[in-house]
């Protein structure tokens, strides 16, 4: 998916920190989509990009020269057999749904991933969540299974929806990923 001009994806730096810890803020404060409790730091975000970075990947959206949005991956499971499947995510600050940001963070993130050899991408939403259902389904991901009441947040049970995506050619035995 093209990037209008006025836009850019880069990969993440703890420099980038400040500006992830405040779009995610309201994502914990006020909505069930994460069910993290309090908002993380910078310094916790940075030690997330880090992480990230080492093995998998993060991205930021700049707009204007202003980080808008990112999206990042990370294990599935730890557990050796699940090491080419990957957990992906994206956040945008608010106001920014429908306008592209989403799908080019996302097309940027699952290219990254398949070049480093990863298999499958799961992406994992609380329900109900249309517009994160559609951005997964438009990113071609495919339902996965649902966990039903597995997350308490706001006086409330909530389900999460899995949905994957193959990365790469399916070939065996696969090459690790680097």
């Amino acid at each position: 998916m093209p990037v209008p001009p006025h836009r850019s994806i880069r990969d993440a730096t703890p420099d980038d920190a400040a500006a992830c810890a405040a779009i995610y803020a309201p994502y914990v404060s006020d909505t069930a989509v994460t069910f993290e409790t309090d908002a993380p730091s910078a310094d916790e975000l940075a030690v997330r990009i880090a992480a990230a970075q080492r093995r998998h990947a993060w991205l930021v959206l700049e707009d204007a020269g202003r980080v808008a949005g990112y999206a990042y991956a990370g294990p599935f499971k730890d557990r050796a057999a699940y090491r080419w499947a990957c957990e992906v995510s994206v956040y945008l600050e608010t106001g920014r749904r429908r306008t592209g940001a989403g799908r080019a963070l996302y097309a940027a993130l699952l290219a990254r991933l398949e070049q480093r050899g990863y298999r499958r991408a799961f992406g994992g939403m609380t329900l109900p969540n249309p517009g994160s259902e559609g951005l997964h389904r438009a990113m071609g991901f495919e339902p996965a299974g649902v966990f039903r009441r597995v997350g308490w947040k706001h006086g409330a049970w909530h389900d999460v929806a899995w949905m994957a995506r193959p990365l790469g050619a399916d070939v065996d035995p696969p090459a690790e990923p680097r």
